[in-house]
């Protein structure tokens, strides 16, 4: 390590410049440590102290890293923060300091946090350990530096850009989601991060991962700012074959919204960090599945090869949608994943589980390739990651704006008619004179009758409605539709793709 130091050095000089910080450290170095590690039996992380097992959410809460104690302060725009273990974040993880002097693990300090009304003996906290740690940057204030990156709890993490709060997570790898052998939940058990300079735009994250299955190495690049993003690089190992493998995995909530009223008393309109799945084919089709809060497990497959990109947005924005002052679900950021290599066969997988209540995570979306990484063998794969809220990745045409679900008036009333007014909105639809001929073309599959497919503008937004009325016709089976805008034999707006529940 030191002699790829010098050597680094001296091509610098003979040169003639110095292009900043020169890291002996590399990807390399990470993906070297997940090869040889892979070939060894998988060792589980010791758990903490029982005191620390048993905190709940508020006391776990209560532990807070010192300001004071924040690394890089005053030294560089970003600043570095750590997580206690605790809670459900119980495995430990080794983070160190990646500089030109080489690398330094930051060591635990219980003398580094402010543990609140909580009264833990000195012998539990003296090693306890890091369970994560959180970036701050100057994101919506040259004088304020927000949090804008959290990785916690097993290979967890989310971000944020300007003018946002904590919705949707992405994390490194998911394996056999929603299978009935039961999830495989990875963990990181090591990060390398670069110390900033003091001018620095970006930050550079080495993590280690390891599980039953598999390990593998990363390296995040963070660029704060309006949109957030992460470039993200990865070689993983696995150790033995596993049923799917789910890459670039997003997850969020979804608990009602205008396609699926709450089913008890509450005041919120709508409740969700992400109301719909978009998808962008290589062949230049764009697709739209609203999201739901199931009755019962579901998993819904898009088949695409070489995936333009995917993610699980929010496209509404407007406060009166949720009337919630508290959680500010019209500030949650919109996750899209831009492959930067082509990724081949495979589809986009969407798993969407039933929830209570909106303390639970319930839909998780990912990439699942034709062909799954053969054991023994390094599989690499690159990508970004984009947190956005005001310029959000959308078709260019026209887009789905809302999917509102309900009978409403009806001459001749059809109580096994499920209605829907479907709004788009989008430059292609304002250039469209009212009185001119706009198909919707709209589909089911055998199990669902179309009795009612019919466009009109609406003057309101400037784009057009499409009322659609559908009939099951075996009320136990679910029945899927489809559709999208067609104009002068030309397609002008993202395929919009639903499932209706059986309703037992």
């Amino acid at each position: 390590m030191c002699r790829r130091l010098l050597c680094t050095a001296l091509v610098a000089c003979v040169s003639g410049f110095a292009a900043g910080p020169i890291f002996a450290f590399s990807f390399d170095d990470v993906a070297l440590r997940a090869r040889q590690i892979s070939t060894k039996p998988y060792e589980r992380p010791p758990e903490p102290a029982k005191e620390l097992q048993t905190l709940n959410y508020e006391q776990y809460n209560d532990i807070r890293y010192k300001p004071e104690r924040f690394r890089w302060r005053g030294a560089a725009p970003f600043e570095l923060a750590f997580f206690h273990r605790g809670f459900t974040f119980q495995a430990p993880v080794k983070i160190n300091e990646v500089s030109a002097e080489g690398v330094q693990e930051i060591k635990f300090n219980s003398q580094d946090f402010d543990y609140g009304a909580n009264k833990l003996p000195p012998n539990v906290v003296k090693d306890a350990g890091f369970a994560g740690f959180r970036i701050h940057y100057p994101l919506n204030s040259p004088k304020v530096k927000d949090e804008a990156l959290v990785f916690l709890g097993a290979t967890y993490f989310r971000a944020l850009g300007r003018s946002q709060v904590y919705g949707a997570s992405a994390r490194a790898l998911a394996i056999n989601t929603a299978l009935a052998a039961g999830e495989e939940f990875p963990l990181f058990t090591e990060f390398w991060i670069q110390r900033p300079a003091a001018g620095a735009r970006d930050l550079t994250i080495y993590a280690l991962m390891d599980s039953k299955s598999v390990s593998g190495a990363y390296r995040f690049v963070l660029k704060p700012g309006a949109e957030t993003t992460m470039d993200v690089k990865l070689q993983l190992y696995f150790r033995e074959n596993v049923g799917k493998v789910g890459l670039a995995p997003l997850t969020s909530m979804f608990l009602f919204g205008e396609n699926q009223r709450g089913n008890h008393a509450d005041y919120r309109p709508e409740v969700h960090d992400s109301d719909g799945l978009s998808i962008r084919a290589d062949n230049g089709e764009w697709i739209w599945r609203p999201l739901i809060n199931p009755r019962r497990l579901l998993v819904t497959s898009y088949a695409v090869n070489d995936p333009a990109g995917f993610g699980l947005m929010q496209r509404d924005r407007n406060f009166a949608r949720y009337e919630d002052l508290y959680d500010n679900y019209q500030s949650r950021p919109s996750v899209w994943v831009t492959p930067k290599t082509k990724w081949g066969a495979g589809r986009v997988e969407l798993v969407q589980i039933p929830t209570p209540d909106e303390t639970n995570d319930n839909i998780v979306a990912y990439w699942v390739p034709a062909t799954p990484p053969a054991p023994k063998q390094a599989f690499d794969l690159e990508y970004r990651l984009s947190w956005q809220k005001e310029n959000e990745t959308r078709p260019p045409q026209s887009w789905i704006a809302q999917s509102r679900r309900g009978a409403g008036y009806m001459r001749t009333p059809d109580p096994r008619a499920i209605g829907f007014m479907i709004d788009f909105e989008g430059p292609a639809l304002a250039k469209i004179p009212p009185d001119n001929k706009l198909a919707a073309n709209f589909t089911s599959d055998g199990n669902g009758q179309i009795i009612e497919n019919s466009t009109m503008r609406n003057d309101v937004t400037g784009g057009w409605r499409v009322m659609l009325r559908v009939r099951r016709v075996d009320d136990k089976k679910p029945t899927e539709l489809r559709g999208f805008l067609r104009y002068n034999n030309e397609t002008i707006s993202e395929t919009w793709s639903y499932i209706l529940e059986p309703e037992q």
